[in-house]
């Protein structure tokens, strides 16, 4: 499998306020065509620090793919850099300053000086002709490296990219295809989940597998590479198949789904409702539920009972029960998903109460306590949960919890 860099030129995304979107956008697309992707860097506008990054990725890697840098001011200094590091001549080719010049008459304006040195190539490169903007790219194969320069605005780079690059990456990896597949989990830890998987997957060197966590999801991201379509499904299939019996049903999806969806389409497809009640994730819950297209086949209603009097007038949750153990606790957790089902009729009734923070907790019940209750035909049960971070995790802690809550009831 050939690898590859990407650099990333240009102060501006040494700042807080650009993001370097392109590197994200060519990995996909590299990856998709049988290319691994090693390393990224951002160096900014920089003679010296350019110099080095060029020379250690080309060092190194096989194709170096830089983005920025092509424009006619004195910071774009991508031309000159590659120019020194791989030992070749800049060159004026004359056909693209005319297309320039044509360019900027169709505007109605002479083009000015500087930009001629958009017209500058590498001695011996391709051409990467640029139908979006003034700066074109280059190509250049070096002792066995390729390395590529493409413009920095997206609307440049990705046709440029798409039309001409990829076409000549194709060739020199052959015909592969690379599919992929990620389960998605919850219910248990980061390291739980690869104590379980690892000696699973560490068995395999293909397909590859990557632990991802976000919001207290895992993710187990499975690539698998075949010289056809049907093979490298079956690599996916029959690693993906052990590590699902490894786990059990914290899997809650192999095909890419939110937890929302998982729940929503088991609830439609059962004929099964559901109406929430929340307290400290303040509709949150509701939110992600009606976020899923069709949600109105089988959500009915969502409640805010932030204070104790919205508990006891929206949801019948009695005073004394709330006096006695206090709004956060197992007995209102279970009135408040009892109240919003019986007022709804719906299949499932989910209340959820809790301490946010960061104030108002207590030894006993801290920043993070949350009581989350579901109530069905069958009866009521809540569980406790000490969700650790700041008020924002904590509350989606709280309802992705809820999510799988319902999703292992509808089952």
């Amino acid at each position: 499998m050939l690898n590859a860099e990407i650099i990333a030129i240009g102060s501006e995304m040494l700042t807080p306020f650009r993001v370097d979107t392109n590197s994200l956008w060519l990995t996909e697309q590299l990856n998709a065509i049988g290319v691994e992707v090693r390393l990224k860097t951002i160096v900014g506008d920089d003679e010296g620090r350019l110099e080095e990054a060029i020379g250690d990725a080309l060092r190194r890697s096989e194709i170096v793919i830089s983005t920025g840098g092509l424009g006619p001011t004195e910071d774009d200094v991508t031309r000159q850099v590659f120019a020194r590091v791989l030992k070749r001549r800049l060159v004026l080719h004359h056909p693209t300053l005319e297309k320039i010049r044509a360019r900027f008459a169709k505007r109605g304006i002479p083009m000015p000086a500087i930009n001629e040195r958009q017209a500058m190539m590498l001695e011996g490169s391709m051409l990467l002709k640029n139908d979006h903007g003034t700066a074109p790219g280059m190509l250049i194969e070096d002792g066995g490296r390729t390395a590529i320069l493409l413009p920095g605005p997206p609307r440049e780079m990705k046709p440029m990219y798409s039309t001409l690059v990829e076409p000549v990456l194709r060739r020199t990896v052959g015909e592969m295809f690379i599919l992929r597949l990620k389960l998605s989990i919850f219910g248990l830890s980061e390291s739980r989940v690869d104590e379980l998987a690892a000696p699973i997957y560490t068995r395999y060197t293909n397909p590859t597998t990557t632990i991802l966590v976000k919001n207290g999801e895992i993710e187990l991201h499975l690539t698998a590479q075949a010289k056809s379509e049907s093979e490298a499904k079956s690599l996916l299939d029959q690693l993906g198949g052990k590590l699902e019996e490894a786990l059990g049903d914290v899997v809650y999806s192999r095909k890419n789904e939110s937890l929302e969806k998982v729940v929503g389409d088991n609830l439609r497809r059962r004929g099964y409702t559901v109406a929430t009640a929340e307290s400290c994730t303040g509709g949150l819950l509701a939110g992600r539920l009606t976020e899923v297209p069709g949600s109105s086949h089988y959500f009915n209603e969502g409640v805010i009972t932030y204070s104790n009097e919205a508990k006891m007038a929206r949801l019948g949750v009695p005073r004394e029960l709330i006096e006695a153990h206090g709004a956060v606790s197992e007995e209102v957790a279970v009135a408040m998903a009892r109240g919003i089902r019986e007022r709804t009729k719906a299949t499932f009734g989910v209340g959820i109460t809790g301490i946010a923070g960061p104030g108002g907790g207590t030894e006993a019940k801290p920043v993070g306590l949350v009581w989350i209750g579901l109530a069905d035909d069958e009866g009521a049960q809540a569980i406790r949960m000490v969700f650790p971070g700041d008020r924002h995790f904590i509350r989606v802690l709280a309802v992705n919890t809820a999510l799988d809550m319902l999703r292992r009831r509808i089952f």
